[in-house]
């Protein structure tokens, strides 16, 4: 684990350590901009504990996934987006490309291309819901 977290692109970022335009950071989480946007606004929530993904999330990470998700409303007053044009989406092993557990927040939906559109699709096999996240951190705690 400590080398993943010395090698971990995000958790350096988080650290300050590389580079990344941050909009927003608290104790728990930190938001950063998406360096391949696929809007005018892709934004990537990321817990500042480095978690692997949705799939690996324990019980005991249950107050920490609220916090992300909560940060979404944080981010959405903030940048001043629309929700009925937001989406929000964590890809699902093994469609995800950076091991380190990350909310997409994508706003406005009708600027992404079609290809986007499919990739960013909720509910798919390689792009779920939080509620979908949330519903299995909970069965994992019975």
């Amino acid at each position: 684990m400590a080398h993943q977290l010395a090698t971990c692109t995000f958790c350096k970022i988080i650290r300050n350590e590389e580079p990344g335009e941050k909009i927003y950071e608290d104790e728990d989480v930190t938001c950063i901009k998406d360096i391949n946007p696929v809007s005018t606004h892709h934004y990537l929530i990321l817990p500042n504990k480095h978690i692997r993904n949705a799939k690996t999330l324990q019980p005991e990470d249950s107050e920490l996934f609220d916090k992300i998700v909560a940060a979404v409303d944080i981010i959405s007053e903030k940048m001043n987006l629309d929700p009925a044009s937001t989406r929000t989406g964590f890809h699902w092993p093994p469609f995800n490309t950076v091991d380190h557990l990350h909310l997409h927040v994508i706003s406005p939906v009708e600027k992404m291309n079609a290809i986007r559109k499919v990739m960013f699709n909720p509910n798919t096999f390689w792009f779920v819901s939080a509620d979908y996240v949330k519903s299995r951190l909970e069965d994992s705690k019975l």
